[in-house]
């Protein structure tokens, strides 16, 4: 489960439909309406959060208004109610290992969108993020391949 911090106008498109059924699973988890992933570290952030639902709530909100932007029709009942909540910090660390990240996994799939993006220094967060001093999040599973230099 990848629950990115950065803006999802960066995904490609397989991306940006991971991401939606990514969140959505997430939410479930977090409503208590699955058994699987309950300790996923990705949704330590959300747990941390004094209203989770709805934070992961506020997170799809914005994936489902990128989605529309580009015409996809993700179904907008999924959604539910939004509602207005206090933001994330994201480390910048955090936010840097995800654009590298992010910028590895473009270069295969996507070269076009690799290209467009590789030379952006300082990429947007998710609107539901705000960027703050840190390094790399404790929560963050770095896989040998992140840390070489390889592509994940």
């Amino acid at each position: 489960m990848r629950l990115w911090s950065l803006h999802p106008k960066y995904l490609d498109p397989q991306g940006l439909v991971a991401l939606w059924r990514e969140a959505l699973l997430a939410r479930a988890v977090l409503r208590g309406q699955t058994r699987g992933y309950r300790s996923h570290p990705q949704l330590d952030r959300f747990q941390a959060h004094s209203t989770p639902v709805s934070a992961i709530g506020a997170y799809l909100q914005h994936v489902h208004a990128e989605a529309a932007s580009r015409g996809y029709a993700f179904d907008r009942s999924k959604l539910g109610r939004p509602r207005a909540g206090a933001v994330i910090l994201v480390s910048e660390g955090q936010v840097a290992y995800e654009w590298e990240h992010l910028l590895r996994k473009l270069a295969t799939r996507k070269p076009a969108l690799h290209q467009r993006w590789r030379e952006c220094a300082s990429p947007d967060c998710h609107p539901l993020f705000a960027i703050g001093p840190g390094p790399l999040a404790h929560w963050e599973r770095p896989h040998a391949a992140d840390q070489s230099g390889n592509p994940t």
